[in-house]
């Protein structure tokens, strides 16, 4: 069975001792296409084809620039403009409009909309992303250490939690399906709780009444908090 090939990476994730393991998965999907993409196998002719015509988001064009590799997203990017000012010379914007027609520009916009929203590393991790949380559901059937792995976890980020349900919905029946949205709604609900208690007191620390006391778990709180709502990995 194809989900069996995921377990790894699956129970790797759930064994981090973080906010959301579907993040914990994300991130290494996310540092391994990238590390992917700004490799070799940027002059790879198949791989060059695929980001000449997707291109990338804008929060992965961000972190690809970070990441140094200034030839190699030159050369993507030399390649894809190609493509790009050449569909934008035959998609020109109407100017003229009558009391009957108004100037249609919506091949135009509906062009350079889908082109901000397409991104080759955003396809290639929800590929396998889709698969690891297919994983996620064939464990919970077949593996009682995993579900009691996952039955201790700290919950999810907002965008997975959702992303849970659905999939369970889809997966999952009758008793299995009963007791899995049962166990990660309170997984959800109570680990959001628990941070925002410590969020809570992060905020009394700036209080003088509170400036001898201890920091608790509040310290990091605030990043933790943009992690279950957000989706965000931020360190300190």
């Amino acid at each position: 069975m194809a989900e069996q090939l995921y377990t790894i990476p699956v129970n790797d994730a759930f064994d981090t001792d973080c906010e959301c393991p579907v993040c914990a998965m994300y991130i290494k999907l996310e540092n391994d296409a990238l590390d992917y993409t700004l490799g070799p196998s940027y002059m790879e002719e198949d791989v060059r084809a695929m980001t000449d015509k997707v291109g990338f988001c804008k929060e992965h064009a961000k972190k690809m620039y970070e990441r140094g590799n200034r030839l190699g997203m030159a050369l993507m990017y030399q390649t894809h403009t190609y493509g790009v000012i050449e569909a934008m010379s035959k998609l020109k914007p109407e100017t003229k409009s009558g009391f009957l027609k108004k100037a249609d520009n919506s091949s135009l916009i509906n062009y350079v909309r889908n082109m901000s929203d397409s991104c080759f590393i955003c396809d290639r991790i929800e590929k396998v992303l889709d698969r690891y949380i297919v994983t996620i559901m064939y464990l919970w059937k077949h593996d009682e250490v995993f579900k009691e792995k996952y039955k201790n976890s700290k919950g999810f980020c907002m965008d997975h939690y959702a992303m849970l349900v659905e999939y369970a919905s889809k997966e999952l029946s009758g008793k299995e399906l009963e007791s899995f949205m049962e166990i990660t709604e309170k997984l959800f609900i109570d680990n959001m709780k628990r941070v925002k208690e410590d969020l809570d007191w992060f905020i009394n620390k700036f209080d003088y009444r509170y400036k001898d006391e201890s920091w608790k778990n509040g310290k990091d709180a605030l990043p933790r908090m943009l992690g279950k709502v957000n989706s965000l990995d931020i360190q300190e």
